[in-house]
């Protein structure tokens, strides 16, 4: 699940999920949607990406591969 993933990777990275929602202006509010198992648009996808170092089919658990490809 989506909000699982997230939540991993901000505790390797020893991030909290609500300090980088607000850091990237992403509505508190969605937490508990993707908790329970909605996906969020493909520019909150991105920049979550972005933000994590991680691709976005690794947050969308498609991958087990955190790379970005460039």
């Amino acid at each position: 699940m989506f909000y699982d993933r997230l939540n991993d990777i901000c505790k390797n990275q020893n991030l909290k999920i609500t300090n980088v929602l607000k850091e990237l202006n992403i509505s508190m509010g969605n937490t508990s949607k993707w908790k329970n198992g909605t996906i969020p648009n493909g520019k909150i996808l991105i920049l979550l990406a972005d933000k994590l170092g991680v691709s976005v089919d690794y947050l969308l658990e498609r991958t087990n591969n955190p790379e970005v490809n460039k």
